[in-house]
């Protein structure tokens, strides 16, 4: 029996057509876009035109759009970059406490290493930062705001189109990790997070991993994190994967406008889900079940750790996360599900399925069969 594989979120299959199309890039053309003779132009002039079809589609200019190596990467430079270039300005700096690690950990060491003070904005409990929290935060020396548009562990969605405008109208500089969100809801264009910096990543969307931009509203220059060449506007230094920003292109031209996960069918997949779940003992559903990502379900099991579960359900050939991919294998607890005001040990047991375009109604009940036995044996075995 094949896998279920409900954990999309974290990673999806490369699309063959976004494959096909990176090919010819891992053989004939294989130049420098940097080199000055015509190998080198040729690879030029198919990066320029890569930025020029990546902006048509997000409706910027293609300036604004910066080739990364992904969504670590791009909210990395987004966030030291812009702290750094406005620390005139002011040293303060504004997140919420359950963004992603490659946010959190870039405002700590900020913190901790640069002299600047950073507020993290509580969610309720639901997972939600309020427009009014983020207003009262707002200091006449704070430069940044950063929040997510999706959260990649409950999915819950944020209103960062009302805090972006707000934090416009203030003069303060908006950047969100938008990277769960594309390819999985409605998208006519990057002005509707009303956003300075926006976060893409590639292999959230059929795309190759190690691809991935960052959008960088135009006049703003933030500082570069990477040095050693002029490449991508002098933001980012190092010789572009050109194969992978061939796929990320051909990823970005099928499945943004078009979303690629089509929102009824994951409504209705994990709507099922949680009717055969939500009524288990010792089972809470996390997170908005309105607000959130239509393929995304999280839930917390008492007297389980998440470890475990997820050990149980893989050798019921059942791939699901405890939470961030990045953080997988960590033995602390969710620092979402703690961020909500979970205790420790229930925070210790998340799970998350996350459905994608491949997903079916029979591997949700297949789901639904065998996750109520896994439970019933590990409180056996305690």
């Amino acid at each position: 029996m094949p896998p279920v594989y409900f954990d999309y979120n974290a990673t999806t299959p490369l699309d063959p057509a976004v494959r096909e199309a990176m090919l010819p890039f891992l053989g004939d053309i294989w130049g420098n876009p940097s080199s000055v003779h015509q190998i080198g132009r040729r690879a030029r002039a198919l990066l320029d035109d890569a930025r020029d079809r990546v902006a048509t589609v997000l409706g910027a200019k293609p300036s604004e759009v910066v080739f990364t190596s992904g969504g670590t990467e791009s909210n990395n430079l987004a966030i030291f970059g812009s702290a750094r270039h406005l620390r005139a300005k002011g040293r303060h700096l504004i997140t919420s406490t359950i963004e992603h690690h490659a946010v959190l950990q870039c405002f700590q060491y900020l913190e901790r290493h640069e002299g600047f003070t950073v507020t993290y904005l509580p969610v309720d409990a639901a997972g939600q930062v309020s427009v009014s929290a983020v207003e009262r935060a707002l200091r006449p020396d704070t430069t940044l705001v950063s929040v997510m548009a999706a959260n990649n562990e409950l999915g819950t969605l944020q209103p960062v189109a009302e805090i972006g405008a707000l934090c416009r109208a203030r003069g303060v500089v908006f950047h969100t990790d938008a990277v769960q969100v594309f390819g999985k809801l409605p998208f006519t264009g990057i002005g509707q997070f009303h956003a300075d910096l926006v976060s893409i990543c590639a292999h959230k969307f059929h795309g190759p991993k190690g691809a991935g931009a960052l959008y960088i509203r135009s006049p703003l220059l933030p500082d570069p994190i990477v040095f050693g060449g002029a490449h991508e506007n002098e933001r980012r230094a190092g010789t572009e994967n050109l194969p992978a920003i061939i796929g990320f292109t051909e990823a970005t031209e099928r499945f943004l406008r078009s979303p690629v996960f089509p929102s009824e069918r994951m409504w209705s997949l994990t709507r099922r889900l949680h009717e055969l779940i939500a009524l288990l003992p010792g089972v809470t559903i996390r997170g908005s079940q309105a607000d959130r990502l239509p393929n995304t379900m999280a839930l917390s099991v008492t007297g389980c750790d998440s470890i475990v579960l997820m050990a149980g359900l893989d050798l019921k050939n059942i791939c699901a996360s405890s939470g961030s991919a990045c953080s997988a294998g960590s033995l602390e607890p969710s620092h979402v599900l703690l961020a909500l005001g979970v205790a420790a040990a229930e925070a210790n047991s998340l799970i998350r399925f996350s459905l994608g375009r491949d997903s079916t109604a029979d591997e949700v009940e297949r789901v639904g069969r065998v996750l109520p036995e896994i439970i019933a044996q590990i409180r056996r075995s305690e």
